[in-house]
């Protein structure tokens, strides 16, 4: 079954450290970056920065409540 994310939790810099999907399950960083390579999770990107660490973004959309930095926390 394919997924969405619908909540995060962030640390104290703001930054997300662990996804709440639709089905409930709570994934972290890195489990959450292995779901959406494997296809598991909809709406989502995993990209590499600058830094040369692997990233999860948003599907741009143009509607930016969906944002991951937007949804809520948990």
């Amino acid at each position: 079954m394919k997924e969405t994310f619908v909540a995060v939790q962030k640390n104290g810099d703001g930054d997300i450290t662990s996804f709440k999907t639709s089905s409930g399950r709570v994934l972290s960083y890195q489990e959450a970056i292995n779901d959406v390579n494997d296809g598991n999770v909809l709406g989502a990107n995993v990209f590499k920065g600058k830094d040369g660490e692997n990233y999860i973004r948003g599907n741009a959309d143009g509607d930016p409540s969906n944002n991951l930095d937007n949804l809520p926390t948990f």
